[in-house]
């Protein structure tokens, strides 16, 4: 008899509300989780390390290790404090990059990992990627996916605003990144995971479309979950391509040629989502979709993440270069510099100053 039916990769536990982190420890008692109680919980040394306190009481059997940073090393170092323990499984509780450094450390020890984000900055805390900087700047190592992802809204909350900013701009970039797949699928054949696409696609629309705020909870409610369905879906496709696209390659092109001016993930890849969907001439929806991002406080135009516009045109250039292999509306258009400032000047009085 066939197969019916596929085995999707996700967590076993979502659990994400107001008050999430009070209900911690009855998550990693699950049997599936930790049948000891012996955990070792990575922790930031900022939102983490303030979150210990109130966790720790309800983890006696917890060993805590204070992550530095978010490098290669770190996470290899990690591993290796971690490898003395029995543990059952990893926590990570702090912002990205203690999650992908416990994500990476986790993998590499053969443990299940838990994550508890403290801020909702991009779709990682839910992807089987984890991102750390290395001697060559920075680089993506595949891991399994979280088996749980406990996120509270109050702790979301008092993070600073800009963290949610950014998770809205790597959501919404979501739209564009489906729309490079489509195309790579019409002019390249490249095969589509529909259910990988469907998720990617409903979760960015959820928040472009969603009239709540930054400060609202069920706006909140609806970012965590789009963000988690996100990193499902590019479990599910088996790489990035449900979230990655020509908005991610401009993103990777801030990184490189202007390392040490580059804004946030989220305020890059949203900025290239919405400039790339006017590339492809959807003119209404590019010019919608920078009007949401204003309203969430986002950067739609260079100079408002401190670029001129020749210094944007070099990075849409040069975008292409950083994911050699994936053809997007950039690849597809191959566009010469005096072509890109043509569009990027019709782009700017499009969506208005």
């Amino acid at each position: 008899m066939p197969v019916l039916t596929r085995l999707i990769p996700s967590p076993v536990v979502v659990d994400i509300r107001p008050g999430a982190l009070d209900d911690l420890a009855s998550v990693l008692s699950d049997e599936r989780i930790s049948h000891s109680g012996k955990l070792a919980i990575a922790v930031s040394n900022g939102s983490g390390a303030r979150l210990r306190d109130r966790v720790a009481p309800a983890l006696p059997g917890a060993t805590w290790y204070e992550v530095g940073g978010g490098t290669l090393d770190d996470a290899i170092r990690l591993a290796g404090e971690m490898r003395a323990g029995h543990y059952d499984a990893v926590v990570g509780l702090g912002g990205g990059k203690i999650i992908d450094c416990a994500k990476f450390a986790a993998a590499r020890v053969g443990l299940p990992l838990v994550a508890v984000p403290t801020n909702l900055a991009h779709d990682g805390l839910c992807s089987p990627v984890a991102t750390l900087d290395n001697d060559a700047g920075r680089g993506s190592y595949g891991v399994p996916n979280p088996i749980a992802v406990v996120i509270d809204l109050d702790v979301i909350r008092e993070a600073p605003v800009r963290f949610v900013r950014a998770g809205i701009g790597d959501a919404v970039s979501n739209i564009n990144a489906i729309a490079d797949w489509e195309l790579s699928n019409r002019v390249k054949g490249e095969k589509i995971d529909g259910l990988a696409a469907a998720m990617a696609r409903q979760a960015g629309e959820a928040v472009l479309r969603h009239p709540g705020g930054v400060g609202d909870n069920d706006f909140l409610q609806v970012l965590a979950e789009a963000l988690v369905l996100t990193g499902i879906a590019m479990s599910i496709s088996g790489d990035s391509r449900p979230a990655s696209g020509s908005c991610h390659e401009i993103n990777h092109a801030f990184d490189l040629l202007f390392p040490k001016r580059a804004a946030s993930h989220g305020e890059q890849c949203g900025l290239g989502a919405a400039f790339a969907m006017y590339l492809r001439g959807a003119h209404e929806d590019a010019a919608f979709m920078a009007e949401v991002l204003r309203r969430h406080g986002l950067p739609v135009l260079p100079e408002e993440i401190g670029f001129t516009v020749d210094e944007f045109v070099q990075v849409v250039e040069f975008a292409p270069q950083t994911r050699p292999g994936r053809y997007t509306i950039l690849e597809h258009l191959d566009l010469k510099t005096h072509q890109i400032k043509d569009i990027y000047s019709d782009y700017a009085k499009a969506i208005g100053s």
